[in-house]
């Protein structure tokens, strides 16, 4: 008979539950990392909200702000973690966290693009709605290969054109 699955909760009691979550010191919860996601989180939240007030889409209007705001950030994202898992492997270790989850994932919305999409369905416009809905969805994952595809061969070239040199 073998024991319980790693991560599980047991003991006095407790038989192991896969559903139960484990107690926080055992899912090594890490308060700088939390620190930098919450931080990065605001700081990305309020670049979306000041892009809203810079440019603002009207009712029945096509969402350009929050689709510039999804397709920039899928770039960005694109870019950071070619950045962080190639060309710079050792950085610290809250870039990932403070950048990518945090202001990245504060900055782009999938929340407010499907308020979008019902916004625009519930004003009679479901043509546009359901272009943005799948233009969206295109231009995000076309952004994120072709930020990342840029940046590597950026940074390829460049470790070629130093190599040269010497």
């Amino acid at each position: 008979m073998s024991g319980p699955e790693p991560g599980l909760t047991t003991g006095p009691g407790h038989a192991a539950d896969p559903f139960r979550p484990a107690p926080p010191a055992q899912r090594g919860i890490r308060l700088p990392v939390l620190a930098a996601v919450s931080l990065g989180g605001a700081l990305g939240a309020a670049a979306r909200y000041g892009a809203g007030l810079l440019w603002p889409d009207g009712p029945d209007a096509f969402p350009w702000t929050t689709f510039g705001i999804n397709v920039l950030g899928c770039a960005v994202i694109g870019v950071l973690m070619v950045l962080i898992t190639e060309v710079r492997p050792s950085a610290h270790h809250l870039v990932r966290p403070f950048f990518g989850t945090g202001v990245l994932g504060g900055f782009t919305t999938f929340s407010t693009y499907a308020v979008d999409v019902q916004r625009l369905v519930d004003h009679g416009r479901p043509g546009p709605a359901l272009a943005y809905l799948a233009a969206t969805l295109l231009a995000a994952l076309v952004s994120v290969w072709a930020a990342a595809a840029a940046t590597r061969s950026l940074f390829n070239r460049s470790t070629r054109s130093s190599r040269s040199s010497r």
